[in-house]
């Protein structure tokens, strides 16, 4: 008997329970079933490409955090977690953690564990924490109250504090003997709402409290109590309320703290005496403080932010006045929070290395400071997590002043709603509960324009059609309005609906003057532009959606809170809809029409269902059964007529054939209800999606119609590509386009007479590819073909630029800053002053070389020091001739002060380690090109050499520095997982090779075979290795053919095509119809030949037949022998023996597991297991290299097998290879390792002298695909492999539930085909 339970998501947890009595049938239906666990093995066909981070709420205090190389804050109910990135050194998101339902009102990290934080929620939950493993540790249900404030008991590792309005102060014991939660013996009562408090982080048990009526409130063990003291003396005898919004202990004091109150400004106290020590004092009595926070690095010194004006403060205690202000944005401080251990800077290092270098935390080689006379302190050495009204947060280097990491003006509420620009896929508009309309340039994921926010909740927005720059959006209680972009102001606002709530507003892109409302009101209405109305449609209840049919400029459908959806006709005076249908059990919300099938609609409802309606035949066609919650967004897809996504409540995206009703795919990376979907006609196969959570995603939705990819790539006829709605609506149909923008390329195309197939390969995968720089590749790739530079798009230099246009087009970039009045998109965000754009001007002309230039520009700023500092790069003529100006000047102002200056070396090299070890690989890039054009000279002396032939060995150093930097930058692209820019880097100096390694690394193996067939013999060897993993992929029903036709485009390709047909499951006919196809010999024929070719000795030979033949098992004795003969003897290396088990690995699954086999098919798992380590090593795949040596280890303890790979000998060997590498390549984050001893070096060389290098040029390194860097808030998988919790996207084994990384799993399927289960069924990743 044998018992099979299917994944719950395939077929809804049946139990099959199956009798045998035939050994060999039970041996048939045992690999039937484990080829049903096949279908299981599997990752989401829905990958995520972007995310759009939300921002900093604005509403609590404790919401910001940082401890060690980490900080946090909070959205309204996630918490993003930052980290460093030690090899870049720069912070990247690294976890979203979401378990609250309501809104987080505190963070607070454990002083002793840098891994463990808490936070509380409005829904009187607290929650701890382990943020490395991503999981939380405690739970506290019941807090008796909102907690406003939370702190870590500093006396104390697992307990936590906390508070709400009055008191009393609660302290939760998470762990041990004495859990639970107690009341703080004296810490109640109090006479006004607490603000927040703090524990002293060295005398033990001693906490002060700040209060909403000015005053603190201290206690301390053995001491009275101290309630209600020491407000601010303009408050005392008045009932005036100055809430306290700081209170930081001294670190260097038992007794003193820092309290900011919001109106009456900063005091440092004393909590002993009870007595003001210092009041500080404001430049403007219209400064009001925020927060405040100490710089642990600086003794004495804190900064402040101010509520009003994001001015960021420096003080020190013993002046009352500020250090230094820096305004770093127009909207004011929320929190703020010192990182203790500020990021390392990297070294770098000089030919020459000078005396008396002055360092500081942030940088090597940096000069003492010069203070001027009223300036009496240097600035700080310090980095300030900042967070602002407005959601935005950054790590701000003071020392610097500039921003080490800026995520600027994220929605910090729920985003109900989110659309692409009409006639622009890469701008995205966003509608929210925080009461913006944001406006998101998706390819850099950052905002161009907000508006101001004081319009209440928008609850849907429309934009206008074309080129119209106008936004309609609706509101909760303001009616509707329509925003200018250009003008950056309100023009037209609707208010018929009264006070009533505006659920959904939908501008006609068939009737430009025409934009419907639909309102809690019971109507919908249709207005003009102006405002007038034309038509007032009335409903039984609230009407949540309405939607214009895409065929009909007169149609329009609607939601109803009656659960009906229906239709309207406008060119009738009648106000009854045309349709009513009936069927949904709970209210509908959104309904959407198909943009490629007239008459059919889709309504989505709180019932869970959508369903599909006919409006030709009055009738519900489907319905779609699945989520477990509400509706809320809907998308059609533009391109496929069946595709239909939707979003709910359940926090889920499903994906839905709905010719059958199948869910094709469902999405779990939201982490709260999921309002709004859209994609743009331009770039069909890429989604938006918003939700509770905050946030926006982009979505590739490619995999799902993946074999239309290969169909174009290999130039199959069009009528198995674009086809009509009826033949892609047929039962079982493959995908067929069938939208607009297929149809326009193929106009085009047909229009051609040169370059067909280049441009069909370059508009087809720019309509396929997500944002991220597709376009800027194919931008690169015409470069590199020859194409005349006045063809390249306006926008090309906005992205990564080939190395022979960087220098011009930046010139051309700091002229334009120089003279062109900047004018404002949309009245938006950061439109730089004149100041800024010549500082930025100036910046671009010192980076070319040009010095002059950028003296001159300094000059008109008033930077006379930053001018003279490097003048002598220009001339010492120049030099004294600027002097002298400034002298002019200085006389006539009788200004007697000393201006320092530098000699400008003209030291490219220093100048381009300098920019890299500080992450400003562009800068560097640019610099590297500017001297390799000539255009930085170092000053010559009278013994330089001045021949031609030193120049030419110049400009050869600067040729090799510039790819230095090059790659330099495509490893920062890559390991952010952005595979594409990553290739645009190495393609900007010519480099296709790793250009094209990159993508295949990424796994963008379809860009990867078109940019090859494009570039040609370039890049041919790496191309056939692009189409050898793109069949692989293949190698399934119903594609089989698409593999075969991607091998024949390889020139030598016998080897390629025998293992396609030996791995092929079909009956004898069909196989020998694919060999007829290949040029192969029938089944019989290869019988004959394997037979003849086993007795002539030729073994190679033999395997391979034997697996083209009937009797495919008889393949494996032979090769395995073979193998094991290899590996006995002593000077064998990897390349004697991987081609026999890669080709033994592709016989049919159904043959490998016969009974008969099972001692060849457990050899032949562990020989591909053992080789597979030595393959992941030559690779330095080294996530995956002590996982293959354990799977072999397991596979050689199922039984006695005759093979020379011993457990002890796969211990010694892994050891060694762990010494030998990660002892020497260690990060600072990873583990320390002991150096490797003599033995383990022996043993380490002799593995390298089998290994051999590796033949493609750019294929080592791990892979990483597009999405890895992206944290989801679904549940966190632990690898099988390596016992970690998977970052990024998620690959389960055919067991359904056993899951890896997709990226252990790309690089696990090309060193070893076989999966880590141990099955003998081959993993297909791809």
């Amino acid at each position: 008997m044998l018992l099979l339970k299917c994944n719950p998501d395939l077929n809804s947890g049946v139990l099959y329970v199956v009798y045998f009595t035939d050994k060999e049938v039970y041996a048939f239906c045992l690999v039937i079933l484990l080829l049903f666990f096949v279908l299981q093995a599997k990752m989401s066909q829905v990958k995520q490409v972007g995310l759009l981070a939300a921002g900093c709420q604005p509403w609590n205090k404790d919401v910001c955090a940082a401890s060690g190389d980490r900080f946090a804050y909070c959205a309204t109910l996630a918490i993003y977690v930052y980290q460093r990135d030690h090899r870049f050194n720069e912070f990247k998101l690294r976890a979203i953690m979401s378990e609250h339902k309501k809104t987080i009102t505190a963070i607070s990290w454990c002083p002793h564990n840098q891994d463990i934080f808490a936070s509380a929620s409005a829904d009187s939950l607290l929650i701890v924490w382990n943020v490395a493993e991503q999981k939380v540790v405690a739970k506290l249900d019941n807090t008796k109250g909102i907690p406003a404030s939370l702190s870590w008991c500093w006396s104390s590792g697992d307990a936590v504090a906390f508070v709400s309005q009055r008191g009393p102060l609660y302290i939760w014991t998470t762990s041990g003997p004495d859990s639970g939660v107690a009341v703080h013996k004296e810490a109640h009562s109090f006479l006004s709402d607490i603000s927040l408090f703090r524990w002293h982080p060295k005398k033990k048990g001693k906490i002060a409290f700040g209060h909403t009526d000015g005053s603190l409130s201290v206690f301390q063990p053995g001491s009275k109590s101290q309630k209600h003291v020491l407000r601010p003396e303009s408050l005392e005898g008045t009932d005036e309320e100055d809430p306290v919004s700081a209170v930081e202990w001294d670190p260097l004091s038992t007794d003193y703290l820092l309290v900011a109150n919001l109106h009456n400004g900063i005091r440092l106290v004393d909590s002993e005496s009870l007595s003001c020590i210092t009041t500080f004092s404001f430049p403007s009595a219209a400064a009001y403080i925020q927060c405040l926070a100490w710089v642990p690095s600086a003794p004495g010194m804190f900064i402040t932010g101010d509520s009003q004006v994001g001015v960021l403060r420096v003080w020190n205690v013993s002046r009352t006045t500020p250090i230094d202000n820096f305004k770093l944005k127009k909207t004011g401080f929320h929190a703020l929070h010192v990182l203790n251990s500020p990021p390392e800077k990297k070294t770098f290092s000089t030919q020459s290395p000078t005396k008396n270098h002055h360092t500081s935390s942030t940088s090597e080689a940096v000069p003492p400071p010069t203070l001027s006379q009223n300036q009496a302190f240097s600035l700080p050495p310090g980095h300030a997590v900042c967070c602002f009204v407005d959601g935005g947060v950054g790590l701000y280097d003071m020392g610097a002043k500039k921003w080490d990491f800026l995520r600027d003006l994220g929605h910090v509420e729920t985003i109900f709603d989110c659309k692409f620009k009409p006639d622009d896929p890469n701008l995205l508009a966003t509608a929210s509960f925080d009461g913006t309309v944001k406006v998101w340039d998706i390819n850099t994921l950052t905002a161009v324009y907000t508006t101001p926010g004081n319009e209440g909740v928008i609850y849907s927005l429309s934009w206008a059609p074309g080129d119209l720059n106008c936004i309609a959006c609706a509101t909760s209680r303001n009616g509707a309005l329509i925003w200018d972009l250009k003008k950056g102001k309100l023009i037209t606002k609707f208010e018929e609906h009264g006070n009533n709530g505006i659920f959904c507003i939908a501008w006609s892109h068939k009737d430009a003057k025409k934009i419907a409302t639909c309102s809690a009101d019971g109507y919908c209405l249709i207005h003009t532009v102006d405002g007038r109305i034309l038509h007032k449609y009335k409903h039984p209840a609230a009407v949540f959606g309405c939607d214009w049919s895409q065929n009909n400029k007169d149609m329009i459908a609607t939601g109803c809170e009656d659960t009906n959806v229906r239709v309207y006709y406008l060119a009738t005076s009648s106000d009854q809809p045309l349709k009513v249908f009936t069927g949904h059990t709970a209210k509908v919300f959104h309904v959407r029409w198909s943009p490629l099938r007239e008459g059919i609609l889709c309504s989505g409802s709180d019932d869970g269902t959508v369903r599909i309606w006919d409006y030709t035949q009055d009738a519900c066609i489907n319905v779609l059964s699945g989520h477990t919650a509400p509706v809320r967004g809907l998308m059609w897809n533009t391109e496929i007529p069946y595709l239909l996504i939707s979003g709910s409540w359940d926090y889920t995206i499903r994906v839905w054939d709905t010719r059958d009703g199948t869910c094709l795919d469902t999405v779990y990376d939201h982490g709260a209800d999921v309002y709004g979907l859209t994609c743009h006609p331009n770039r069909p196969f890429t989604m938006a999606s918003c939700s509770r959570d905050s946030t926006v995603r982009l979505w590739s939705l490619t995999p799902l119609i993946a074999p239309l990819q290969i169909k174009i790539l290999v130039d199959r006829s069009w009528e198995e590509i674009i086809g009509n709605t009826d033949r892609a609506m047929a039962p079982g149909a493959p995908p067929l386009l069938c939208g607009k923008v297929s149809r326009d390329i193929k106009q085009e195309l047909d229009k051609l007479t040169n370059d067909v197939r280049v441009k069909k390969l370059r508009w087809f995968s720019e309509c396929f590819s997500p944002p991220g720089g597709s376009e800027n590749l194919w931008d690169l790739v015409a470069v590199i073909k020859g194409q005349d530079d006045s063809l390249l798009p306006q926008n090309y230099c906005k992205g990564i630029m080939h190395m022979k246009h960087l220098v011009s087009f930046k010139t051309s970039e700091a002229q334009e800053l120089t003279i062109v009045k900047m004018s404002k998109f949309g009245g938006g965000i950061g439109v730089p002053s004149k100041e800024e754009r010549l500082k930025e001007a100036a910046k671009i002309h010192l980076g070319l070389g040009q010095i002059q230039r950028h003296c001159e520009l300094m000059v008109e700023l008033g930077e006379w020091d930053k001018a003279l500092s490097v003048a002598p790069g220009v001339s010492m003529k120049y030099w004294k001739k600027l002097m002298q100006r400034r002298a002019d000047q200085l006389i006539q102002e009788e200004n007697d002060d000393v201006i320092p200056y530098c000699i400008a070396t003209g030291d490219v090299k220093k100048l381009v380690f300098f920019f890299t070890s500080r992450g400003q690989l562009k800068d560097a890039l640019l610099v590297a090109q500017a001297a390799g054009e000539g255009n930085i000279q170092v000053p010559h002396t009278s013994s330089t050499n001045n021949s031609p032939s030193a120049d030419g060995n110049n400009m050869d150093n600067y040729n090799g520095l510039l790819h230095k930097v090059s790659k330099e930058l495509a490893a920062w692209y890559f390991q952010d997982g952005r595979a594409v820019l990553a290739a645009c880097c190495h393609l900007a100096v010519d480099n296709t090779e790793l250009a094209m390694t990159n993508l295949i690394r990424g796994n963008e193996l379809e860009l990867a075979l078109c940019m090859g067939t494009v570039l040609g013999e370039a890049a041919s060897e790496v191309t056939h290795y692009v189409l050898e993993l793109l069949a692989r992929k293949y190698m399934t029903a119903p594609t089989w053919d698409l593999a075969a036709h991607l091998l024949n485009m390889i020139p030598e390709n016998e080897l390629l095509l025998i293992k396609l047909c030996a791995f092929y499951p079909g009956n004898s006919a069909e196989i020998n119809d694919l060999h007829e196809r290949c040029n192969l010999s029938s089944l019989e024929e290869c019988l004959k030949l394997a037979e003849t070719a086993y007795n002539g000795g030729e073994i190679f030979q033999a395997v391979k037949y034997y697996l083209l033949s009937p009797e495919p098992q008889k393949a494996l004795p032979i090769g395995i022998h073979f193998a094991k003969e290899q590996i006995s003897s002593s000077d064998w290396t990897l390349d004697s023996v991987y081609p026999i088990l890669d080709l033994l690995s592709y016989i049919r699954t159904d043959q490998l597991l016969l009974e008969k086999c099972n001692e060849d098919c457990n050899e032949l798992l562990i020989l591909c297991g053992y080789i597979g380590a030595l393959l992941a090593i030559r690779r330095q795949y080294s996530s995956i290299v002590p996982a293959l040596y354990e799977y072999t280890s397991q596979l050689l303890n199922r039984g006695e097998v005759s093979v020379p790979v011993k457990i002890e000998q796969l211990s010694v060997e892994l050891d060694a290879w762990r010494s030998c590498t990660q002892s020497l390549s260690k990060s600072l984050d990873e583990v320390s390792y002991p150096p490797p001893s003599e033995a383990q070096k022996e043993v380490y060389e002799i593995l390298l002298n089998r290994i051999k290098e590796e033949p493609l040029i750019g294929m080592t390194g791990p892979d990483y695909v597009t999405g890895s860097n992206l944290p989801s808030h679904s549940d966190v998988y632990i690898s099988c492999l390596t016992g970690s919790r998977i970052e990024g996207p998620v690959f389960f084994l055919e067991d359904g539930k056993s899951a890896v990384s997709l990226n252990d799993a790309l690089m696990w399927a090309k060193v070893n085909p076989f999966s880590p289960l141990g099955t003998g069924i081959r993993l297909n990743p791809f």
